[in-house]
């Protein structure tokens, strides 16, 4: 075996080695992740990704550390967990939406853990048409719509997860200075969309609390286009690092705001995703037996979306004012600030917009 691969051995199933180990696209920052690849076999493919227990040095960025207690919103092992279990497989089954299958899990003498999975066919969630999106949105409806007031009591399931993730996660390293809002790159968006981001900003622990007064289900809480493979008959779920208690509707909004945010999908088609996956989720949930009023989950949409990006508008305002650029070191794809300010303009409208609807 190669000495350079970053497992210990390859799972029986695969077969031997053929090339190296192919490096896959994620979060960096996160403590908790030391890095996915695809492996590949004389027998076939499989994903590895490596759990990363606490150091007593510190990895990662500090606004991804990670825990060795459950409850923690980061906790290191929830998704070897949801595989082991076999929670992720069976969590959204009923309505068609998978996880991949598990191949092997194996610990090392660092203390982490090496987790085989089956690598997923079909076409990643970032080449999807709106429909498709859509589509697995109706999925998710009618999987949550079992789970409402009845999370189970998984001790390892994540608790106020998005209280936890603001306490400690991004956007507590988000500095704020009230001159971004006059400095001429803020111009690049309207008046009143910043004068509501500023609002939201300063509101953030209300609207959050708003957020966690929702309907309470079973969410994946990491649902975004890069998590999402599958065809048309196939719909596979990918990073189960997350899951636990969440609002109604929160996985809904992560989809819409995470699609554009980063540019892996055009922002442009923002309204028309927002529309078709919400009203996907509405027809989910109500097929699959949630007798609630459609607009319960649309202020929870704007609520949980509201809350978990409260950051965001300063965020991106800041960094192009300081740094004249913005991105995702792993995902962002903006040549410069100006341009990031211009593609986001919908994105941070949107955000204005569910800040409003919220206040109301």
């Amino acid at each position: 075996m190669d000495t350079e691969q970053p497992f210990r051995a390859l799972p029986a199933a695969l077969g031997t080695p053929v090339e190296p180990a192919e490096p896959l696209t994620h979060n960096e920052g996160n403590a908790a992740t030391g890095g996915i690849w695809r492996v590949r076999g004389t027998l076939g493919a499989a994903v590895l990704k490596i759990a990363r227990p606490p150091s007593v040095e510190p990895v990662g960025s500090p606004a991804w550390q990670t825990s060795d207690e459950p409850s923690h919103w980061n906790y290191w092992r929830r998704e070897v967990l949801a595989y082991t279990t076999g929670f992720a497989a069976t969590a959204y089954a009923d309505a068609g939406i998978a996880a991949p299958a598990l191949l092997e899990v194996s610990e090392r003498p660092d203390g982490a853990v090496e987790l085989w999975l089956a690598e997923a066919a079909g076409a990643p969630g970032t080449t999807w048409t709106v429909p498709r999106l859509a589509q697995f949105a109706y999925r998710l409806g009618a999987a949550q719509a079992g789970w409402v007031d009845r999370v189970p009591p998984l001790p390892w399931l994540s608790r106020r997860w998005l209280a936890q993730y603001l306490a400690s996660g991004p956007s507590r390293r988000v500095s704020v200075d009230d001159g971004y809002w006059d400095h001429p790159a803020a111009e690049a968006w309207p008046g009143e969309v910043c004068r509501r981001l500023r609002d939201l900003w300063t509101r953030r622990d209300t609207v959050l609390a708003v957020a966690e007064a929702t309907p309470r289900t079973l969410c994946h809480l990491d649902v975004w286009p890069s998590n999402l493979i599958g065809d048309q008959t196939s719909t596979v779920l990918l990073d189960w690092s997350f899951t636990g208690e969440g609002g109604l509707g929160e996985d809904i909004a992560n989809l819409i705001v995470d699609s554009v945010a980063d540019g892996l999908m055009d922002a442009t088609l923002l309204p028309e995703i927002t529309a078709g996956v919400t009203d996907g989720y509405l027809a989910g949930l109500r097929d699959g037996g949630w007798t609630g009023s459609p607009d319960t989950v649309r202020h929870a949409i704007a609520a949980c979306g509201a809350a978990k990006y409260s950051w965001f508008g300063p965020a991106v305002l800041g960094r192009v004012v300081r740094d004249g650029s913005f991105g995702h070191p792993q995902y962002g794809r903006d040549r410069s600030g100006t341009q990031a300010l211009h593609r986001l303009e919908g994105l941070v409208s949107l955000l204005a917009d569910w800040t409003a609807t919220v206040r109301s």
